[in-house]
């Protein structure tokens, strides 16, 4: 009991660090989703000169660990001198900013393959439909393209979503205290493990099912319509 009295007077750190880990999630989905809309769009064109270089990047960084992308970010590029004398040393110093690129290009990564896939699937006839009416490929793209493509992305997303909800507990490992860097502080300030830990375990699994639920209402509300009846 008194482990968990001990839990229950840091509970402030715990939402704490529940801040902490939000900030890193929102802002890894909202700037990843914005660079793989149109890195989705790329990759879907039939061109080799357009779609190959997009392939790389995903490759790349759906082929590596995420933590490993971020040693590298936050430990390896400083041994490079143009890189510590660049106007980017600054920024590359500070263990928050390491953190969400490297999440940022994660899920890039991965949303940009999903997007891609969704616009590969459209059905043909929704394109030949917007052809007939007699949309250009730019206005065809922004107008059927896209949001079809998102709307039936959705189911995909959402577990991209909570891959990287769960991908950002490594952002302890280069000191930011987000749940599980709190989890971790109390443990070795208490040793008080299992109590630390499955604290730590009660805030993500929380945070999966709120996020499970709102991309559930998300898919009623925008995909279930598409869905053949």
């Amino acid at each position: 009991m008194e482990g968990w009295q001990t839990i229950a007077d840091n509970l402030p750190l715990y939402f704490s660090g529940l801040g902490v880990t939000l900030q890193l999630l929102g802002i890894s989905l909202a700037l990843g989703l914005l660079i793989a809309v149109p890195l989705g769009v790329l990759r879907a064109l039939s061109n080799p000169w357009v779609w190959r270089p997009v392939w790389i990047y995903t490759y790349i960084f759906r082929g590596t660990p995420m933590l490993v992308q971020l040693f590298l970010i936050y430990y390896g590029l400083g041994q490079f001198e143009a890189v510590r004398t660049s106007f980017a040393w600054g920024w590359l110093q500070n263990a928050w900013f390491c953190a969400c690129l490297a999440f940022v290009l994660n899920t890039g990564a991965y949303t940009t393959e999903i997007i891609a896939g969704a616009i590969k699937s459209l059905p043909a006839g929704e394109i030949e439909a917007a052809k007939a009416y007699g949309m250009d490929r730019l206005t065809m793209m922004r107008r059927i393209v896209l949001p079809a493509a998102l709307r039936r992305a959705l189911p995909a997303y959402g577990n991209e979503a909570i891959f990287m909800l769960h991908g950002t507990s490594i952002a302890m490992l280069v000191t930011i205290a987000d749940v599980t860097g709190v989890a971790k502080r109390i443990y070795a300030t208490h040793y008080i493990p299992f109590e630390a830990y499955i604290t730590a375990g009660v805030f993500y699994f929380s945070l999966t099912l709120a996020l499970v639920a709102l991309f559930r209402w998300a898919e009623n509300r925008y995909l279930k319509p598409l869905m053949p009846r």
